[in-house]
């Protein structure tokens, strides 16, 4: 009775069998009625009796009586009953076929007078106004049988109400774990990895909550090979500084001995080694990004200021081949956050804008709020470089990914700048994104919340 397949089926089964015994119970019912009515008074029967009931109405309430009492008559009668003035219009505006109109309109022959008197019945007002009651034998459609006798219409509408209460909840019982499974996969695949699924199942044992535990069984191996990779890459980096530094201690005290002749050897080695401080320098960086520690202390941010004054400093240093980088639209803006971390996120965007932009072109900043979120800032950074490869944007900040010919080894990067950027955002509770300008150049995307960020002491 676990297994998935088994509640669908007995809930389907439930759901046709309650549909069918209601069906058969209508069934059953309805000829009842019909029986006995046609045992207590017969169709001929009850059109005189409908005639005398419209006769005493009309002499006594008049037309408008007349027709409440036609209305009452037309919700329970299947048969439709109507009562037909001199100019061939029923008195409730109910369209009159073509064959009752030739009926009326031809002249009754005396053995039909005197064998039908219910047919050719008259009903007058008080007023005057003659009308003939005619039925409409052909007018009897389904749903006049299936709303007029009540005891036919309640069963069946009962029958449908349960059977969609049933097929509802099976939908939303079958749906719920869905949903849930979809959203940690999207959350997961976002970076949380501690999202699980299985716990909010409940005591469920089915297929679906295999599902679950097989993905949070996923999601376990998945967080302590992360975990495992980000301590050996913490732990290594660790290990490459001494030996790094005992070269650069070596690497000193071979120039000391000969102080006044060229080495290029040595020079390759510093520069090398000034590279290799760097990059251990950045994967340290991302190391304790990535430890899930949190956010420093933080403060309260000029934002405006801030870009302001990284623009400036990267500016100072771009290329005199470039233009710079100038803020082009800026607003007032402070938010809560570590500015350490605020200013290495936003200065590694600026200066990758300013090392790969076009010569004679500069790059642009701008501040602005954000249109897609209220109690968000924008901040926008354009290059007027070559762009990336459409199916390379969602990879751009992942650590060590460099694109193509234009952002290769040669241009002194390691692809790791991008990667600490967006880990720096994260923490802050924003969001970096990257897409090509229509106009040519890469568009970089920080949005970052002005309400008050958590921070660690």
């Amino acid at each position: 009775m676990y297994r998935l397949v088994w509640k669908i089926f007995f809930s389907f089964w439930l759901s046709l069998i309650v549909f069918a015994g209601a069906s058969l119970t209508v069934a059953s019912l309805y000829v009842e009625h019909a029986r006995s009515e046609d045992a207590n008074q017969s169709p001929r029967d009850r059109l005189k009796g409908y005639l005398e009931e419209a006769r005493v109405v009309a002499a006594s309430e008049g037309t408008e009586g007349l027709s409440a009492w036609l209305k009452k008559l037309d919700r329970r009668e299947v048969i439709p009953i109507l009562l037909i003035d001199a100019q061939g219009r029923d008195l409730l505006d109910r369209p009159v076929s073509a064959h009752i109109a030739e009926r009326i309109e031809r002249p009754p022959a005396r053995h039909d007078q005197r064998r039908h008197p219910a047919q050719r019945g008259l009903v007058q007002t008080g007023e005057g106004t003659e009308y003939r009651l005619v039925p409409d034998f052909r007018a009897v459609t389904l749903n006049r049988v299936l709303t007029r006798p009540r005891v036919v219409a309640f069963p069946l509408i009962a029958a449908a109400i349960i059977s969609a209460l049933v097929s509802f909840f099976l939908a939303r019982y079958l749906s719920l774990p869905i949903r849930r499974l979809s959203r940690a996969t999207r959350q997961f695949g976002s970076g949380d990895l501690a999202m699980r699924v299985a716990p909010s199942l409940g005591g469920r044992r089915d297929e679906v909550a295999e599902l679950a535990h097989d993905f949070d069984q996923m999601a376990d191996q998945l967080q302590a090979l992360i975990a495992a990779q980000r301590q050996l890459l913490s732990d290594v980096s660790h290990e490459l500084r001494s030996p790094l530094a005992r070269l650069q201690v070596a690497l000193g005290l071979a120039r000391q001995r000969r102080p006044n002749q060229p080495f290029p050897e040595l020079d390759r080695i510093e520069r090398e080694a000034e590279r290799l401080n760097e990059l251990i320098a950045q994967l340290l960086s991302l190391a304790r990004l990535e430890s899930d520690a949190g956010l420093p202390r933080t403060e309260r941010v000029d934002l405006a200021a801030l870009v302001a004054e990284i623009a400036e400093s990267a500016d100072y240093e771009v290329s005199p081949s470039k233009r710079g980088v100038r803020v082009v639209a800026s607003i007032p803006a402070h938010i809560e956050a570590n500015t350490t971390l605020l200013h290495s996120a936003l200065e590694n965007v600026m200066r990758n804008a300013a090392k790969y932009t076009a010569e004679d072109t500069g790059v642009e900043v701008s501040l602005s709020p954000d249109g897609q979120r209220a109690g968000w800032v924008l901040v926008q950074v354009r290059d007027h470089g070559p762009g990336v490869p459409e199916d390379m944007l969602a990879r751009l900040f992942d650590p060590f990914v460099r694109v193509g010919d234009a952002r290769d080894r040669a241009s002194g990067g390691y692809g790791l700048g991008l990667a600490i950027a967006k880990r720096a955002i994260q923490l802050h509770g924003g969001e970096i994104s990257a897409r090509n300008h229509a106009e040519g150049g890469l568009t970089v995307s920080i949005r970052l919340p002005t309400d008050r960020i958590r921070s660690n002491s």
